[in-house]
């Protein structure tokens, strides 16, 4: 497998549903956070990815056609040189909601922390620490302005890194047009996932807390 289609927008801009609808054009299986978490010995091959700034992208990523989410979108400059033929897809929120949403999610459960003992849970912590809080977000979880400048410098970064005719910048609120005539797919009767709410997340996180207790 190869990949075709590389996401670049941060975490809560849609990206579960953005892996949903994927895998039902197609171009599956997407690799999102999610799959790091069902997989956690994967965790320590993204950490060394950040420290050497190099991959097997092909081992990494093997048995896949798609990604999203973090950590794979942090990657999107190497990982669009090494699958050329991979369509880029930015995915964008509002500004104040994608706040909203990430300051009670992700970024809650950095600051609120927990006790991990389990070793494929504590590489879990490791990389996603190292990735998502000190490089992406260096270490300041707390200000809404650099936090939202963060997000900003990606969007930028991707739009000025990317050629208009490989690159869709897409909220999930669009739909499926815009998506799949981007992919040049017919349009799909179903309707448009929607999924990952933040009290969707919320209830995931507690329930894996009570799982650990």
């Amino acid at each position: 497998m190869t990949l075709r289609v590389i996401g670049a927008g941060f975490g809560r801009t849609g990206t579960l549903s953005m892996k949903g609808a994927l895998e039902h054009l197609g171009l599956g299986p997407c690799y999102h956070m999610l799959e790091v978490m069902n997989r956690p010995e994967n965790a320590d091959a993204w950490y060394n990815a950040a420290q050497s700034g190099k991959a097997d992208w092909d081992q990494i990523l093997s048995g896949y056609h798609s990604t999203v989410d973090w950590p794979a979108c942090h990657y999107w400059q190497p990982l669009a040189a090494h699958f050329p033929d991979a369509k880029v897809i930015l995915t964008v929120r509002d500004e104040e909601a994608w706040w909203q949403s990430m300051s009670k999610t992700i970024l809650r459960n950095f600051q609120d922390g927990d006790e991990v003992v389990d070793p494929a849970r504590i590489s879990m912590r490791r990389m996603t620490r190292d990735l998502i809080v000190e490089r992406v977000f260096g270490g300041i979880l707390d200000d809404r302005d650099h936090v939202l400048t963060a997000y900003r410098r990606n969007i930028e970064a991707v739009r000025a890194g990317l050629p208009k005719e490989r690159l869709l910048v897409f909220d999930v609120a669009e739909g499926w047009a815009p998506l799949c005539a981007f992919l040049d797919l017919p349009v799909p009767a179903a309707p448009f996932p929607r999924t990952n709410t933040t009290q969707d997340f919320l209830d995931r996180m507690a329930e894996r807390k009570a799982q650990k207790d």
